[in-house]
């Protein structure tokens, strides 16, 4: 049995710029993002379910935003209005609180607090909070990551493994490791900047710069 047969939904220029835009702009948030995705495979003419297993979402996600674009357009895509008081902040501001965090530090400091950035935009702490959490933006946190291009990698992984897992017969191994940001001030590959949803990643290593410290093992025995 077929179902009930959809509303088309094709999109003017404007409106497919405009979602496109959505699906790359950095400040948008991680949500509606992946509506105007919905929306642009749709507009492809697929089915909700082959939508639906593209982009790894259920049939009823798919169907509902396609819904409230073909009523709404693009204003169906934001969360409809909550109860209770209104919003006192307006949207230019919400944006501008968002490109601050995004694309710039505070002086002296290497990510914004809730306290920090409430000074500089001149609002309180908790309307910094709640942005921050609406838009999943995290500028506390940080990921490292490694991308090595040495082929012989994995060979030394499993080198220096092997020797805390099965040292040598009378042997102690020891682990010493110097004040690494003392010297980190070059990472080995580009930061990874924030995004909505994604926290700061780097690099675990960096580049040297000189030796501060070191280290002798003398047998004395």
């Amino acid at each position: 049995m077929s179902g009930r047969p959809k509303t088309p939904l094709v999109l003017g220029a404007t409106e497919r710029e405009q979602l496109i835009a959505l699906t790359k702009r950095r400040k948008t948030a991680q949500a509606l993002a992946l509506r105007a995705r919905i929306v642009l495979a749709c507009a492809e003419g697929l089915d909700n379910k082959v939508v639906a297993a593209r982009l790894r979402v259920t049939q009823q996600t798919v169907s509902k935003w396609r819904g409230r674009f073909v009523e709404l357009r693009m204003q169906g895509l934001l969360d409809a209005p909550r109860p209770g008081a209104p919003r006192t902040i307006e949207d230019e501001r919400v944006d501008a609180v968002i490109a601050k965090t995004l694309e710039s530090v505070p002086v002296g400091a290497t990510h914004w607090s809730t306290r920090t950035m409430a000074h500089a935009m001149g609002m309180s702490q908790t309307a910094v909070s709640r942005i921050w959490r609406a838009f999943g933006l995290q500028p506390h946190r940080q990921e490292t990551f490694k991308l090595s291009s040495d082929p012989l990698f994995v060979d030394k992984v499993r080198d220096i493994v092997g020797l805390y897992m099965d040292p040598p017969v009378k042997a102690m191994v020891l682990c010493v490791d110097e004040k690494s940001q003392i010297q980190a001030l070059d990472r080995t590959q580009p930061i990874l900047p924030l995004a909505p949803g994604i926290p700061e990643r780097r690099t675990h290593d960096y580049m040297r710069h000189g030796t501060t410290t070191l280290f002798a093992a003398l047998d004395i025995a």
